[in-house]
């Protein structure tokens, strides 16, 4: 483990560099624990962070949500594999596939087939947009949703499923989720603060969360599904639970704890696992368990190696991501984002490396390069350009990523390795790409025609809005993004794989739009 002076000088380098407002480090090991902060808790003022300073720890709360479910089957309230129907009121009907149910294992599993968000989740204020997501909305979307896929066939990550988890935790017991994770987790732990609901003297403790422009953002609540994402903490409590999970000195919640970490299943990301809650980085026969959240304006991450008797707390108040700093605390062979410098390479040199490399069996990047650029796109993901660093070697300057180009005898590209939470080898399938969309040149005045509001299904809404000379289309509960023109009414999305036509009625104005996205979805202009 580096010393307190080489911890804080990863976390000045990444403040400085990104332009973040502070960050908390705890660190727990057979010496002890220890706290290394930076920055500020607050752009304006000279406030300090320190082990007590509050954090919004986002979707970290989960494993809380996932250790109450194993608290409770140790007590013999619920059983994991209990089915969600068993919980719910009598009026609300629970969505099945082929006659299969939906337990309390696949939620805490993210396997249920629910999707990420509800359909019938639309903030009132995006700013904070869970604040209004009633649990009459929850028990109304079970009952009309039909699962696209079969129960426990697949990983895919839901808020909306470990939310529901808490939801039932908290109905099978009659109190409501805060108290159950008081009462039953951060009392036994000694954990005094670790609540949803902060007392003034915490409020005054609570750093200030900053969006990715630097300006202060609005503190998150989610009344329903709070088991998602509701907690707020500190790097001094978080410490305790990670020194409980690793088993240093017995406690009440050692047996539970002991059954969120076993039961894995498979996901798409390599050399990840999910247990209950936790996910589970596997490789050289070490695992470190772990769990990341953001909110708004926050950044947290824990994670702990159960082998070495280690346990590591990374708490951001700006967006910027900080898994990275958390992973190589854990593990020096996990490489920081660091500032990498480009080297000029002849350009001709790229040709080699266009097309397409497959990682999994359904995970495929794909290498263009535009004139004297090279560009990397996984599946469903935004294009990013990649940077070199040598003849072979490139790297994101978006995300902590790195790719080495590999040859084979014949000196033809075979295959790519991708550095990112480790090595993975994605094999060269084909040297064709698909078509790349090009910009027309629009002029900006007819934006004005498409600004407004589209409703796509029942809670999910395409916010379309003008900057200047630039077109910006925002989806409910995600980021903001650029449209570029291939023509007058047609736009594309350069974040990922989508494409957007307005079209007008007889009467020269615009009726709806329609999404080009894995197929074509109509969206009806609503205001």
């Amino acid at each position: 483990m580096p010393s307190d002076d080489a911890i804080r000088k990863i976390l000045e380098e990444r403040i400085a560099r990104k332009k973040l407002t502070g960050i908390v480090v705890g660190v727990v090991d057979g010496n002890g624990q220890r706290i290394v902060a930076a920055g500020k808790s607050t752009r304006d003022g000279d406030g300090k962070l320190d082990g007590d300073s509050m954090f919004e720890i986002g979707s970290t709360t989960k494993v809380f949500t996932a250790l109450l479910l194993a608290e409770m089957a140790e007590r013999g309230e619920v059983s994991l594999d209990d089915p969600i129907s068993k919980f719910l009121p009598k009026s609300v009907t629970a969505p099945t596939h082929d006659g299969k149910e939906i337990t309390l294992r696949h939620l805490a599993q993210h396997t249920s087939g629910l999707p990420r968000l509800p359909e019938n989740f639309e903030p009132k204020d995006p700013n904070n947009p869970y604040a209004d997501y009633s649990a009459e909305l929850l028990h109304a979307f079970l009952s009309k949703h039909k699962l696209a896929r079969g129960v426990g066939e697949k990983y895919e990550y839901s808020n909306l499923g470990m939310g529901l988890l808490g939801h039932l935790l908290a109905l099978k017991t009659g109190k409501d989720y805060e108290t159950l994770v008081t009462e039953r987790i951060c009392k036994p732990l000694g954990m005094g603060d670790t609540r949803i609901a902060l007392s003034p003297e915490m409020k005054k403790r609570l750093a200030t969360g900053y969006d990715a422009e630097g300006n202060p953002t609005a503190n998150w609540d989610l009344p329903t599904l709070a088991g998602a994402g509701a907690l707020r903490s500190t790097a001094n409590d978080l410490l305790k639970f990670l020194a409980a999970n690793f088993g240093s000195g017995g406690t009440e919640l050692s047996a539970a704890m002991r059954k969120t970490h076993s039961a894995h299943a498979e996901t798409p990301m390599s050399n990840v696992k999910i247990a209950l809650g936790w996910h589970v980085h596997v490789a050289d026969g070490a695992e470190i368990f772990w769990h990341d959240g953001g909110t708004g304006g926050y950044r947290s991450f824990i994670g702990f190696d159960p082998k070495n008797k280690l346990g590591v707390v990374v708490l951001g108040n700006s967006v910027e991501d900080l898994n990275d700093i958390g992973m190589h605390l854990l593990d020096e062979k996990q490489e920081l984002d660091k500032a990498r410098v480009a080297v000029k390479i002849d350009p001709k040199i790229l040709d080699a490396y266009v097309g397409q490399y497959q990682l999994a069996k359904e995970f495929i990047l794909t290498v263009r390069k535009d004139g004297e650029r090279l560009f990397v796109q996984a599946t469903g993901q935004g294009s990013t350009e990649a940077f070199s660093e040598s003849e072979t070697k490139f790297f994101s300057k978006d995300v902590n990523a790195q790719i080495t180009f590999v040859k084979g005898g014949d000196g033809k590209v075979t295959h790519l390795i991708l550095h990112q939470g480790g090595d993975h080898e994605a094999k060269k399938i084909s040297d064709d790409v698909p078509k790349e969309r090009q910009m027309a040149k629009v002029d900006p005045k007819v934006f004005d025609d498409y600004v407004g509001s589209y409703q796509l299904v029942p809670g999910f809404i395409i916010t379309v809005t003008r900057d200047g000379d630039k077109l910006m289309a925002q989806a409910t509960a995600q980021p903001k993004f650029e449209i570029f023109p291939e023509a007058e009414a047609k736009f594309f999305y350069k974040v990922v794989d989508a494409q957007i036509t307005f079209v007008k009625g007889g009467d020269g104005k615009v009726t709806h739009l329609i999404l080009h996205q894995g197929g074509d979805r109509e969206a009806k202009k609503i205001k």
